[in-house]
């Protein structure tokens, strides 16, 4: 009975998303001019995601070969195998399909919210919300839908007790294959849109002294398509695989609550997280300008406290119907839903030029881009405190209302029962995964439309809109990084504890101990440590190298043809497309072969100690910690950086044009790969480590 009310909410939901995608595509489409544009950023953006899935497959194809080849030999448990194997190439796919829809979406969203602010900036905004809803609803109801479809396959609605309870563990590697696929999909959208945002940038604005989206600029088309393939089809996946590793978590911690709430208690998490999607749904509908001359961002807020409100109700009737109306449970997804609250206010001060740090940033930039940059990563070094003391408050008060919720519980530890009140929390924290999904994919979408208005020479009165739309969009995408920062800092709690569960399952033995005093098991933890900032690293280094072959590009395209400057002849777009595609696909694949073969690595090398598993869970837990630092540092630096660009282009301290606004463009471009290319990366980094060792977890044993 739960598990149909599960599936049939999800299938209401992806009807609710047909209905909003119905919407989106039933306005104008605008002049020609905006027309011509529009299919130009469709094509490079199709192009990219042919190209990329590709690249994709193979690797997941392979990756699923050599899962299958190791628990079929090295373990021998041919169930496991294949059906690990399947789970994984399932998740795979649905998180491909996922990044997909918020792509595909999103480059019919733009030229439609264009066309619309022509006449009301209230329809614009309900067009590119809905746009990014339709992504936010399909990939949390794909996510829900394709955990439940594979418990009900693997046995989750048999009579056998221990069919039931062993099912939560079969279905771990959907988990793997979403993170899998969202790494690389984060990553070479990642790159692709910071190589070609830095090489617009610098030889457009720095060089050439043109504005932002001037059609005279070859990467302009670039730039423009690498706001969809990173902002919708990566940050699409990066929340698909969240929502789908932490529903598997939680119901793996539900296990040893069985013989108090029976498969209510493995469910609960499914139940709580469908609730959560109806919640989004009617905080979505709600969005709407009183006036013109309303803040957009206030009637986002509107809709966002809705959902939130409607969530915590939600929680509690799955409280009350799945856990025996337990009130410390409750409250324990009260605190997620608080948690995820305070991490937009967090991020928004952070990164909104009302505040000190990006009004200091600015100031900072005046006496030159050392300054500004000096200025900008100790805004980036200070934003990690309040978050890391937010998750803290946040763990320890979930886990205590796990403890007094349960106590009553003889066969439960304390820990066990702390644990299920963080994965409660957890849940929580993402009950309103939907609502900011829409909110990410608003920003990428309402960018778009204003670099379609610029280019297709729309009056200045009608920029002016897509301006004040693109700044609330801005806000958007960074409240997004922090809150997808919050939940996977908190996920990797959830998931650290049951991949230590599942040892114990695998072992017979209890483990819930790792001994850093063991050499072993701090060299795990070091080499975690080290994953981090390698991996970061790389990304970076990608983006870099992408962004030469563009700023080549574009010298030699202004080289070779004079008239473009001039405005006389247009610029070659699709070859610069062609080769930031190039690039980022080339350069996507060793960070993302370094995520993956590390654990597996340390895992088997000691194994022959006897320390495999310990060893492993040392790597994810010092991984985890260093990645949410470091990722919150990257986020939040980056994003105040851009902004205190953008205050400097409101006029303040010579305004466009002057040395300062050089200096800030200098510091923006710095921090462009930071905050849209390692940042977002590690998110998916942190939760991938968590999946695969769970996944793999029998052959570090």
């Amino acid at each position: 009975m739960l598990l149909v009310l599960v599936l049939a909410i999800s299938v209401i939901s992806l009807a609710y998303a047909g209905y909003l995608a119905k919407f989106v595509l039933g306005n104008d489409m605008g002049t020609s001019a905006m027309q011509e544009i529009s299919n130009a950023i469709k094509e490079g953006a199709e192009a990219f995601l042919k190209r990329q899935y590709s690249t994709i497959i193979m690797l997941s194809i392979a990756l699923a070969i050599l899962i299958f080849v190791l628990y079929w030999f090295a373990k021998g448990d041919h169930e496991l195998a294949w059906r690990t194997t399947v789970a994984f190439l399932f998740g795979a796919g649905c998180s491909a399909l996922a990044g997909y829809i918020g792509m595909w979406i999103s480059i019919r969203s733009n030229i439609r919210t264009a066309s619309a602010v022509r006449s009301s900036l209230d329809r614009a905004l309900k067009i590119s919300l809905r746009g990014g809803a339709v992504s936010g609803i399909t990939i949390v109801a794909m996510s829900l839908l394709g955990v439940g479809i594979l418990f009900v396959l693997y046995g989750g609605s048999a009579d056998d007790p221990e069919v039931v309870k062993r099912v939560p563990f079969l279905i771990v590697g959907y988990g793997f294959g979403a993170s899998f696929v969202a790494l690389f999909a984060q990553l070479g959208g990642g790159i692709y849109t910071k190589a070609a945002d830095v090489g617009a940038d610098l030889v457009g604005k720095v060089e050439a002294g043109i504005p932002e989206d001037d059609p005279r600029n070859p990467a302009v088309i670039a730039d423009l398509v690498g706001d969809n393939v990173g902002d919708c089809a990566g940050r699409g996946a990066d929340l698909f695989e969240s929502t789908a590793a932490e529903n598997i978590g939680a119901m793996i911690l539900g296990v040893a609550l069985f013989p108090h709430f029976g498969i209510k208690g493995i469910l609960f998490p499914l139940v709580a997280r469908a609730f959560g999607l109806i919640a989004s749904m009617v905080g979505i509908g709600m969005v709407g300008l009183k006036d013109d001359k309303e803040d957009p961002m206030s009637a986002l807020n509107r809709g966002y406290y809705v959902a939130c409100i409607l969530a915590a109700i939600g929680f509690y009737i799955a409280t009350y119907l799945l856990l025996d109306n337990n009130l410390w449970l409750f409250a324990a997804g009260v605190i997620g839903i608080i948690t995820s609250i305070v991490f937009v206010f967090i991020t928004q001060y952070y990164t909104e030029y009302r505040y000190r740090p990006v009004k200091f940033i600015a100031e900072a930039s005046q006496t030159g881009p050392a300054t500004n940059i000096i200025a900008g990563l100790a805004v980036g070094l200070e934003c990690t405190a309040l978050p890391v003391l937010a998750i803290s408050a946040a763990l320890v008060g979930a886990f205590y209302c796990g403890v007094y919720g349960l106590k009553e519980f003889a066969d439960i530890s304390a820990t066990g029962a702390g644990l299920y009140g963080t994965a409660i929390a957890t849940m929580g924290m993402l009950g309103t995964a939907a609502y900011i999904l829409a909110m990410d994919t608003f920003g990428p979408i309402t960018d778009n439309a204003g670099g379609i208005v610029e280019m297709s020479k729309q009056p200045e009165e009608i920029r002016n809109k897509t301006d004040r739309l693109d700044a609330v969009g801005n806000t958007t995408k960074a409240l997004t990084k922090g809150y997808a920062i919050g939940s996977a800092a908190l996920a990797a709690f959830l998931l650290f504890s049951a991949y230590l569960d599942e040892v114990t399952h695998l072992t017979g033995k209890a483990f819930h101990t790792v001994d850093i005093a063991k050499v072993e098991v701090f060299v795990g933890g070091l080499l975690g440590a080290m994953l981090v900032f390698l991996f970061s690293a790389l990304a970076i280094r990608a983006v870099a190298r992408a962004a030469y072959y563009v700023i080549s590009d574009v010298r030699a395209q202004f080289k070779e043809n004079p008239g473009i400057l001039q405005g006389t002849s247009k610029p070659n777009y699709a070859r610069c497309v062609d080769i930031v595609t190039k690039g980022a696909l080339k350069e996507m694949v060793p960070p993302g072969i370094l995520a993956v073969g590390m654990p597996i690595v340390v895992g088997i090398i000691f194994k022959q100690f006897g320390l495999g598993a310990e060893s492993v869970a040392a790597l994810l837990m010092v991984g985890t910690i260093g990645g949410i630092l470091v990722a919150t540092m990257m986020n939040n630096g980056g994003g105040a950086w851009d902004n205190a660009k953008k205050y400097i282009e409101t006029g303040m301290y010579g305004g466009k044009k002057s040395e300062t606004h050089k200096a800030a463009v200098v510091g923006d471009t710095v921090g462009d790969p930071f905050k849209d290319t390692a940042g977002p990366s590690i998110h998916v980094l942190i939760k991938l480590l968590s999946t695969i060792t769970l996944v793999l977890a029998p052959l570090f044993i």
